[in-house]
């Protein structure tokens, strides 16, 4: 398998989707949503560029399997699986905030060896490979070298429709703002953990995430050189829908800061 190759068709891909997604956010009508759950939206616009993704990308590897947010499909592959989000930031989306992006992650047996993040109205590409570097827009990327917090810009997402945790999540949120240099809530995890992997914002976490958010995102600060965990440091950041990510400079001190709060 020549992954740079298959990434690079997987480039091609989100950015054709991105074209039908801008396109369409041009007319929408914010009225011609569905509710998924509460607080949960959904449009056609997400339905639809599903479909295109599920149908380009099985063309390129027709025996893949495929994880969905929209489950447009059901299928499980026994080596490849695709794991997508067709429109990471569906509510910016529909109110007409201008920060949406297209989630790609590739498994190969269960790890990731394709990661793209197409953040669509800035037209940036983020996407990564097994065995090379990560990239935006055909340039490499690192993870910022920051190492004292108070020197840090964070990103991080609210709880919309799980509050189980709130009453934590607010004293963390708390410290937080007491003692790094500013926190910020844009909308899209996958592109919250894209700007970790450029050096933009040096750590981002939340919880209630599901595979199709953080997959390729994860991946791309991880090929970025920095680190992912769950909030108790572990690896398992999917299962526990719980993810940290930070440039590896930062990452004691943060989990020090949530171990008083999420145990």
């Amino acid at each position: 398998m020549n992954y740079e190759i298959l990434c690079s068709k997987v480039v091609a891909i989100a950015r054709l989707t991105g074209n039908f997604i801008r396109k369409e956010s041009m007319n929408f009508d914010a009225d011609a949503i569905e509710f998924k759950g509460l607080n949960d939206l959904v449009s056609y616009v997400d339905k639809s560029a599903e479909k295109q993704l599920v149908r380009n990308l099985s063309k390129i590897l027709p025996l893949a399997g495929f994880t969905t947010e929209e489950k447009t499909i059901n299928r499980t592959g026994k080596v490849y699986n695709w794991i997508i989000d067709p429109l990471d930031g569906t509510t910016n989306f529909i109110h007409g905030v201008p920060t949406y992006s297209i989630s790609i992650a590739l498994y190969e047996e269960n790890q990731p060896v394709i990661g793209v993040v197409y953040e669509i109205n800035r037209g940036e590409m983020f996407y990564t490979f097994k065995g090379g570097t990560a990239f935006l827009n055909n340039k490499p990327i690192s993870v910022s070298k920051r190492t004292e917090l108070a020197d840090c810009l964070l990103a991080t997402g609210f709880p919309y429709y799980d509050f189980d945790k709130q009453a934590e999540y607010i004293k963390l949120f708390t410290e937080m703002m007491r003692r790094c240099r500013g926190l910020r809530r844009i909308g899209s995890a996958a592109v919250d953990l894209a700007y970790v992997a450029c050096g933009r914002f040096d750590a981002f976490f939340e919880y209630n995430l599901n595979a199709w958010d953080v997959a390729a995102g994860a991946y791309l600060v991880q090929q970025a050189g920095g680190q992912i965990m769950n909030f108790s440091g572990g690896e398992e950041f999917i299962e526990k829908r719980e993810i940290l990510a930070t440039n590896g400079g930062i990452s004691e001190e943060i989990l020090v800061l949530m171990n008083d709060y999420f145990k």
